[in-house]
């Protein structure tokens, strides 16, 4: 009886450690949420996760290496976002309510999408020496959710509502203005406005569409349909 017990106990041994990655992943981001970046130390996780300290260690190698595990699992939920953003006839509809879906999750934790993008207004985060490791903008994670960017561009480029060039480099100025809008709002830097979605974002897509030679009247169409698109998914936020 003692022998079948202690199966018993090593089995649901293993099967507590087997989870163990999953489980610092989600208690560190748990952690960045209620706490910030100042929380995130190896015992601190640990605890959260209901581990030893020493899991931390055996599965990642340390709170860097945990850190780019938290980084790619931001990713992952982007991209399956993005995947639930419906395809419609309007590439540029579809592209500001991805935009606004990226908006939504990063105003959920501020602190994990910092970590994603490598930004540092409101925390910094010990890099790794190995700059592969250390570049989220490089890991198969980041790459799988703007590869849903850069198909939608795809179909922007398609479509002959803009001048002919590379979706890539269509996705890559994208990328910095919907960022740049993001990084500044949630730094408070448009306090002033009443809507700042409505009074900066939205315009500030319609004038790029219009850079990229949309006219104006089918881009602003077109960003009100992917408000209401954003909206019929329930991810107004």
């Amino acid at each position: 009886m003692c022998v079948n017990g202690g199966g018993v106990r090593d089995m649901a041994g293993r099967a507590r450690l087997d989870d163990a990655p999953e489980r610092l992943v989600r208690a560190a981001i748990g952690l960045l949420a209620e706490q910030g970046p100042s929380a995130l130390k190896a015992r601190t996780v640990a605890s959260a996760s209901g581990l030893s300290t020493m899991v931390v260690y055996s599965h990642f190698g340390g709170i860097p290496e945990l850190m780019g595990a938290v980084a790619d699992h931001g990713f992952r939920e982007l991209g399956s976002a993005f995947a639930r953003v419906p395809v419609t006839e309007d590439p540029i509809a579809d592209l500001f309510a991805m935009a606004l879906t990226c908006r939504r999750l990063a105003r959920e934790n501020p602190h994990l999408y910092d970590l994603m993008f490598g930004l540092s207004t409101r925390a910094t985060y010990r890099p790794l020496s190995d700059a592969d490791l250390r570049l989220s903008g490089h890991s198969p994670a980041f790459r799988d959710a703007h590869a849903h960017v850069i198909a939608a561009c795809a179909r922007l480029v398609l479509s002959g509502r803009v001048e002919r060039q590379e979706p890539e480099a269509v996705a890559a100025q994208l990328w910095s203005f919907v960022h740049g809008y993001i990084t500044l709002e949630l730094a408070e830097h448009f306090v002033e406005f009443d809507d700042a979605v409505a009074q900066v974002f939205l315009p500030m897509g319609v004038n790029f569409s219009v850079g990229l030679g949309d006219t104006r009247e089918r881009a602003e169409a077109s960003h009100e349909a992917g408000a209401r698109l954003y909206g019929s998914i329930g991810q107004v936020g």
